[in-house]
């Protein structure tokens, strides 16, 4: 896994920021993607409801080739795998790797001047809201019926079925998500930051807890989850650890908030949670009265 990138800035070689999506805060439910067993079966991931307190602001598209394609113009990025098309400013790039999106995200703050990064599983489950999948087999932890676990998996892996036509589509080809995030969930799974993990609920409880730092397996989020190796570029030649392949590997990136636009967030936040407060008093007080 490749980090650190520093890149040398020409005089004047800047780029436009990417159109950005900015996600307000609000709670919502999450399932972890880490893998959890237990006494040798899968068993489903806890869901939790959380409480997310800043906003977030993440690449309102998918990277396009073309945008790409400046990175490789520089000498910095290499070449996406099968990447040419003559719609590349609206079509996402794919062939490319963990390590790839990685090294784009540091070309790109490098010409911006401001910092990107890939968004975490959470974070893009966050972004995505109601295109995001839940991987749930759906059966209780305690039912050792292996038919029941069978059928289970057999109608999960059905659902993740390859697409018809796995050739990357235009911008805006498979809607928006309630948040306003485009294309999430068509056939583009999205490279995330989150470290493939798993957890043994057996007799002796154990987890592996991979360092992010050399994590070679990286969670590639989509139709649903795929923990993939960070060189693989085209996921159907292998690399895929477990269940259906995605159709195709591209990425979007998270802009991290400058130290003012976090300050600004926060007293918003602040006010806004003193202003319910202030409301909520007094009609609480006529509640009771009544």
């Amino acid at each position: 896994m490749e980090s650190g990138f520093v890149f040398m800035r020409e005089p004047g070689a800047t780029v436009a920021s990417p159109e950005l999506l900015t996600v307000a805060p609000r709670t919502f439910a999450y399932r972890d993607a880490t893998e959890y067993f237990r006494n040798g079966l899968a068993i489903d991931a806890p869901k939790r409801e959380i409480a997310v307190r800043s906003s977030l602001d993440i690449m309102k598209f998918q990277t396009t080739l073309g945008e790409y394609n400046r990175c490789v113009d520089d000498g910095v990025c290499s070449p996406a795998e099968g990447g040419d098309s003559l719609s590349r400013e609206v079509i996402p790039v794919t062939g490319v790797s963990y390590d790839d999106a990685v090294r784009y995200a540091a070309w790109l703050s490098e010409r911006t001047g401001e910092n990107w990064r890939l968004p975490t599983d959470f974070e893009l489950a966050y972004a995505a809201a109601d295109r995001f999948p839940d991987d749930a087999l759906g059966i209780d932890i305690d039912d050792k019926n292996p038919a029941t676990r069978w059928l289970a998996d057999y109608e999960r892996e059905a659902r993740r079925a390859a697409s018809t036509d796995p050739r990357p589509q235009a911008k805006g080809s498979f809607g928006v998500s309630e948040t306003g995030l485009v294309d999430f969930g068509g056939n583009v799974w999205e490279w995330t930051s989150t470290c493939n993990r798993r957890v043994d609920l057996g007799s002796r409880a154990k987890s592996e807890e991979p360092d992010p730092r050399t994590c070679g397996i990286m969670i590639a989020s989509g139709r649903h989850r795929s923990p993939m190796s960070s060189f693989v570029r085209n996921p159907k030649g292998g690399g895929c650890t477990v269940g259906s392949p995605p159709d195709n590997l591209g990425f979007r990136l998270i802009r991290r908030q400058s130290f003012f636009e976090s300050v600004r967030d926060f007293a918003r936040k602040t006010a806004a949670d003193t202003f319910g407060l202030f409301v909520s008093a007094p009609m609480n007080r006529s509640h009771d009265e009544g």
